[in-house]
């Protein structure tokens, strides 16, 4: 095991402290919360969006004539 140890450590690879992946891994998991959160905004934000337009296109065939003129 110190052996591996070691070798692992005389590598080029940077050595990274338990505390500073524990931070890295918390920040991972609050950015996914933010990302749920946006998705689920947009998600909402396109469903009133694809009513307002429903709505408009709506009330403009009924603020149109019936004879087709304008």
């Amino acid at each position: 095991m110190l052996e591996g140890g070691a070798v692992a450590v005389s590598g080029d690879d940077d050595v990274t402290s338990n505390r500073a992946v524990r931070q890295m891994e918390e920040r991972i998991r609050e950015l996914e919360r933010q990302l749920g959160r946006k998705t689920l905004e947009v998600e909402i934000l396109k469903e009133a969006l694809d009513k307002s337009r429903s709505k408009k296109l709506t009330w403009l065939a009924q603020s149109q004539p019936k004879d087709g003129s304008q």
